[in-house]
């Protein structure tokens, strides 16, 4: 009962958070220069899709063997 009542706590009350650094909050919302705040965008994506590959890869792989595993038998 109690891991229900801590689930619930948890999908129910909302957490306020920053997800920026100071720097890059205050890069971003200045508005002077937009290659900086698009570099910085950029950056976000590469670091968002470098575990997709790697996670894709993976199966990728295992596919693979497993695929080879079941020809030879």
């Amino acid at each position: 009962m109690k891991k229900v009542v801590l689930l619930l706590v948890f999908l129910l009350v909302e957490f306020s958070a920053s997800a920026q650094c100071a720097m890059c909050r205050a890069v971003l919302q200045s508005g002077d220069d937009q290659g900086i705040a698009e570099g910085i965008n950029d950056g976000i994506v590469y670091l968002m899709a470098i575990p997709y590959i790697l996670v894709g890869g993976v199966f990728f792989l295992v596919y693979k063997k497993m695929k080879e595993t079941r020809i030879s038998k």
